[in-house]
């Protein structure tokens, strides 16, 4: 099937606006071009800019040819099995011919090739081979954010193995080290993925509701979990990081322990694991997404028993931007779409791109594409650094700060565009066969993976209340803005201080907790705005400062940093606080 898909791919589109349809005996009939993609490196003028801006020299070019080859891939071979998987979405198979149990899931050609293709290719392997040292998370994710559009979403299952790799890398010992060089292998015949398996019927995100039970077997080695996990996403993975409370441990996230289970014995078999059903979503269709009854799977504990949720957190943090890069590089996606139909499709005389409000409404989901973009990279950046160990102690404490301040912001702009963007293409928008739709379906799930949106907020706070994480932030923003000499980026750093001021200002007089958790969405957004402006206005700096014998050049930078600075970046925030 995703041959047949990857022809289409190779002979669709054409350059023109419209065609005409000779033969059919009505030659002067009109049909409007499909938009078309070129290779999504070459033609990703922020990406390119962004790696010129922040990697090495020596680094960018070693890694320029593999991202343009992804790039050229994206938009052929990846489209391709992507659309043939979205199209045989996976099967559950309870039982075989002669009535035993066998809970298989079948998936197409199509996902078992993406398989291939991110171990071959390196996806998770980048991060821990570490041959750039910290910009090594760069890089990895630079092509996370090339394969991410085309994949149907097999960056899932991606996010969920990096994780857990980072999570054995932390935490495993012995017994553990043939999975973690699995998850990092780039041996297809080798490589393994990783589901996450938390969330239960006594609630999604409150992990510390968690009811699933692990109980020593005979051996005094070996755990056996009893219990039901209600959403296990890539469920055909190998194997899978879950919590589970030993018998007797406390209630409460305290009482956690985890835990690492390998799904299947040697001949395939599941280990006392049923798979309940496989759910009807609203997007992710190739993703298999499950509901499972643990009736006695061995487990393996990690890390000691109790306060599973706190070392946990470092596979959170990894799947948390992951869930970021996906929402940017979706957005990137949609908006290629948008800019490529516009330029073809004629209304009223002209192209969309020549009427001013539509070449605006454009220019504005641009801006917001942007911010979110130089945000996360700024995430990637720093969690680079900590995993190399040379992050300082205000770097750690950014990290702690900006990844759920990130993943939040991105998921709700991710949405916004891809909403807009299918608007933009008025009814075509709306069909199915235009692939359009699904922009919208994949993306409305980033807002609920890995913490919603009002969960991560009072996660901000907690890094706030627990770590003092806004303060070497706040510190961060005044020393980069303090720094930008250009004339055309001073007001802007000016106003960006202010902001980083006012939220300043408005944490230390809110110290009422139920005003806290009231305000926690509006702090969270404030920050995320004013992160992004700070970035923005350090990326529009440098392009003035490299562009300065060509003015122009700097235009399209400076001008997105004045869209995104014309917001309110703190609103919201009453600096004194009720």
């Amino acid at each position: 099937m995703y041959e047949r898909a990857l022809r289409r791919v190779a002979t669709g589109g054409s350059s023109a606006v419209g065609a005409t349809t000779p033969g059919n005996g009505m030659s002067d009939e009109f049909y409007q071009d499909a938009p078309s993609l070129g290779n999504q490196f070459e033609t990703d003028v922020l990406l390119r800019a962004y790696l010129e801006w922040r990697l090495p020299p020596a680094i960018r070019d070693q890694v320029t040819p593999e991202l343009f080859h992804l790039g050229e891939r994206a938009v052929t071979e990846l489209l391709a099995l992507g659309d043939a998987a979205e199209a045989e979405p996976p099967r559950h198979v309870p039982y075989d011919p002669w009535g035993r149990r066998v809970d298989r899931i079948e998936v197409s050609d199509a996902w078992r090739a993406l398989d291939r293709i991110s171990a071959e290719t390196g996806l998770v392997a980048t991060a821990f081979e570490r041959r750039h040292g910290a910009w090594s998370r760069v890089h990895q994710m630079a092509m996370l954010y090339l394969f991410h559009p085309s994949s149907a979403t097999y960056s899932c299952p991606l996010a969920m193995t990096d994780g857990a790799a980072r999570f054995l890398e932390l935490h495993g010992d012995a017994r553990t080290r043939e999975a973690f060089d699995r998850l990092t292998s780039r041996d297809p015949s080798r490589f393994w993925t990783s589901g996450q398996w938390m969330t239960e019927r006594t609630g999604g995100s409150d992990v510390s509701g968690t009811s699933t039970v692990a109980r020593l077997d005979e051996s005094g080695n070996t755990y056996r979990l009893y219990g039901t996990k209600w959403f296990t996403s890539a469920t055909t993975s190998q194997m899978a990081i879950t919590l589970a409370r030993i018998e007797g441990a406390p209630a409460g996230g305290r009482g956690l322990s985890a835990f690492f289970v390998q799904l299947r014995d040697g001949d395939g078999a599941l280990r006392g694991i049923r798979v309940n059903r496989l759910k009807d979503k609203l997007g992710t269709r190739a993703l298999p997404t499950a509901e499972l009854t643990l009736d006695g799977t061995p487990a393996l504990l990690v890390g000691g028993a109790g306060d599973g949720v706190r070392k946990i957190a470092s596979l959170f943090n990894v799947t948390r931007v992951y869930n970021a890069v996906a929402a940017v590089s979706g957005m990137r996606r949609a908006l290629a779409l948008a800019h490529d139909y516009a330029a073809r499709r004629q209304a009223f005389g002209k192209r969309l791109a020549d009427h001013p409000l539509h070449a605006e409404t454009l220019a504005g989901l641009d801006a917001r594409f942007h911010a979110a973009f130089h945000l996360t990279f700024q995430v990637v950046e720093l969690l680079g650094r900590e995993e190399t160990g040379e992050a300082t102690d205000a770097e750690l404490a950014m990290l702690r700060l900006l990844t759920p301040v990130a993943k939040l912001f991105t998921a709700k702009q991710a949405v916004l565009v891809a909403s807009e963007v299918m608007e933009s293409f008025g009814g075509a928008g709306y069909i199915e066969d235009t692939r359009i739709p699904r922009l919208l379906r994949d993306a409305q799930v980033l807002p609920i993976w890995e913490g919603t949106t009002n969960v991560l907020s009072l996660d901000v706070w907690r890094a706030i209340e627990r770590t003092d994480a806004l303060a070497p932030w706040l510190e961060h923003v005044r020393a980069e803005m303090a720094g930008v000499r250009h004339p055309s980026c001073a007001i802007a750093a000016f106003a960006v201080r202010s902001a980083a001021e006012l939220i300043g200002a408005y944490v230390r007089r809110t110290t009422e907790p139920a005003q806290r958790e009231l305000s926690a969405r509006r702090l969270a957004f404030a920050i995320a705005r004013t992160a992004a402006a700070s970035r923005l206005v350090a990326h529009a700096e440098w392009e003035a400062a490299r562009s300065a014998a060509d003015p122009e050049s700097t235009a399209p930078a400076v001008e997105r940093m004045s869209r995104w600075l014309a917001r309110d970046l703190a609103a919201g925030l009453d600096v004194v606080a009720p």
